[in-house]
């Protein structure tokens, strides 16, 4: 924790530590309209504010706050509307037509138009580090209200899509718009102190209902410094973990907010075999009796309480809960049934107790990401909990610098969850080049297809069912009856410690990444 922190939090964070102590009667009302909040080091957008660079997308998906966005997604995941007012997409799906708002002006005066919506989107297609924008062809500024995205490919989801990207201003943005960014959001950015803090101020001019909460500042720590501003009262919101949920802190409660933030393994599902050098696939995992016995022999909820603290969900997709989550993933655990799996399969006990068949001893490496300790925890009980079957893991943290090559052969835990069915995609289509899917070797032609005839239909909503298919359609999918190329094992509680009086707003699932989504709705929050 750096000491320049410790000095603003006295020079520029006094607010909070004095409420309820004699302030005058103005410094009471700014307290009961300010609020403080921290973050992960990580949430801190390296490149800006410019969602060009990944502000608003990534694993950190979030509404931008400081830009208006086209749609929104609602607390259920549904689509809805912010600067459109109406869209519709062509029937072959390769145009979308959006009307925007004509009563919005950026916080410079300028008012925003469709010019500057279509300069937004092909400046990410042609500059985006993070999301993919393969799929627009071109952004067209129709009339000052209208303005068409002509696609490359059909992409029923685009609407998710607009959910994240914020409008920046044509006539004010270039290489510095990242760190001094205009928009027409519910907030200005006033102050960014780098690696330190980003102070919110809102917006006198904003279209939509005005915030409540007039100032948000965010301070950017690890979980122990977080812990420690809380237990100081120092700040109203602090970012916390599952090792510190037992703690209780004098003036604060412990606020835990349900996620899609899933963790699984990847189990590679062909064979292993050299291809250019690396090895690609696994003799044990390929068994796809051996992904099945494994998704069955874990007890999630007995994981959930030794790892998490009991603040977690038992997962069995990367998208439960979410519109195109097809429910039959689920699963019992079931011990005796697993074991029976193996030995149908031909995976007899040896001498020291663990598993073989043809030579092939019943054991792999699982790795996990050595900065993560809940990963690696993660990883040390399904170790233990697979050594009850007869299979021998060994874990091993290692670096994404090898972690993504390795886990071709090798089951790694991973982090993911999304607000769009494109993680489910992303995870599971094959490539055009290898014909496997990216992260973990795995293909099967007619998922392949479900998610294809997916992207391409007219209607979102109705693409949902075919994203349940793609996952199951009652012979072929990604389940447990299934071809079950990834274990999933839980859905992370999100876990803050909040300053008793404030009233956080309603919650929608939280996507991956104990960041941004928590002020997704800061706006709406309030003082008792």
């Amino acid at each position: 924790m750096k000491k320049t922190w410790i000095t603003l939090l006295a020079a520029g964070l006094m607010a909070a530590s004095l409420m309820g102590t004699g302030l005058s009667a103005q410094a009471e009302e700014n307290a009961k309209n300010e609020v403080i909040v921290t973050m992960p080091t990580t949430s801190e957008p390296e490149a800006g504010f410019d969602p060009a660079y990944g502000w608003g997308a990534g694993e950190h998906v979030h509404e931008p706050l400081i830009q208006s966005t086209l749609t929104i997604t609602n607390s259920d995941l549904s689509i809805g509307m912010d600067l459109a007012t109406e869209y519709s997409a062509s029937e072959d799906g390769l145009t979308w037509t959006v009307k925007i708002r004509d009563d919005v002006k950026f916080t410079d005066g300028e008012p925003l138009t469709a010019e500057d919506v279509a300069f937004t989107y092909n400046n990410c297609r042609d500059n985006s580090s993070v999301n993919d924008f393969s799929m627009l062809k071109e952004a067209v500024a129709v009339d000052d209200t209208t303005v068409e995205f002509h696609m490359t490919k059909a992409f029923s989801i685009w609407p998710y899509t607009m959910a994240i990207v914020g409008i920046v201003p044509e006539h004010a943005y270039d290489e510095n718009y990242g760190q001094h960014p205009i928009g027409s959001g519910r907030y200005i950015m006033k102050q960014w102190d780098r690696g330190q803090q980003v102070i919110f101020e809102a917006n006198p001019d904003y279209y939509g209902e005005a915030p409540k909460m007039q100032k948000v500042t965010v301070l950017f720590m690890e979980e122990d410094a977080a812990l420690a501003a809380a237990q100081a009262g120092q700040v109203d919101v602090a970012h916390t973990a599952a090792s510190y949920s037992d703690l209780t802190i004098d003036g604060y409660n412990l606020l835990s907010v349900a996620t899609v933030d899933n963790r699984g393994i990847n189990l590679p599902a062909v064979p292993a075999a050299d291809v250019d050098g690396v090895t690609v696939g696994n003799d044990f995992t390929g068994d796809v009796a051996v992904r099945r016995a494994i998704n069955i022999g874990i007890d999630r909820d007995e994981m959930i309480q030794n790892v998490l603290n009991g603040y977690g969900t038992p997962a069995y997709s990367v998208c439960d809960k979410l519109p195109w989550y097809n429910a039959d993933a689920e699963v019992a655990y079931d011990f005796d049934a697993a074991v029976k799996l193996l030995e149908d399969a031909g995976w007899a006990e040896g001498a020291d107790g663990i598993r073989e068949k043809d030579g092939v001893r019943a054991a792999f490496t699982l790795l996990y990401p050595s900065s993560d300790s809940v990963r690696q925890a993660l990883a040390e009980d399904t170790k233990n909990q697979l050594a009850q079957l007869g299979i021998e893991v060994t874990t091993e943290g290692v670096g994404w610098d090898t972690a993504y090559t390795r886990a071709e052969s090798e089951p790694l835990v991973w982090g993911w969850g999304a607000h769009s069915p494109m993680e489910v995609y992303n995870i599971y289509h094959t490539m055009k080049d290898t014909g496997l899917a990216e992260y973990s070797p795995y293909a099967n032609e007619t998922v392949d297809q479900y998610m294809d005839e997916a992207l391409e239909s007219s209607d979102l909503e109705e693409s949902y069912e075919l994203w349940k298919k793609a996952q199951w359609d009652g012979e072929n999918g990604i389940i447990q009856e299934g071809e079950i190329p990834w274990i999933w094992l839980c859905n992370i509680d999100h876990l803050y410690f909040v300053r008793d009086g404030l009233q956080i707003a309603e919650q929608k699932i939280h996507p991956h990444g104990h960041g941004w989504s928590i002020v997704n709705n800061v706006d709406q929050w309030s003082w008792e």
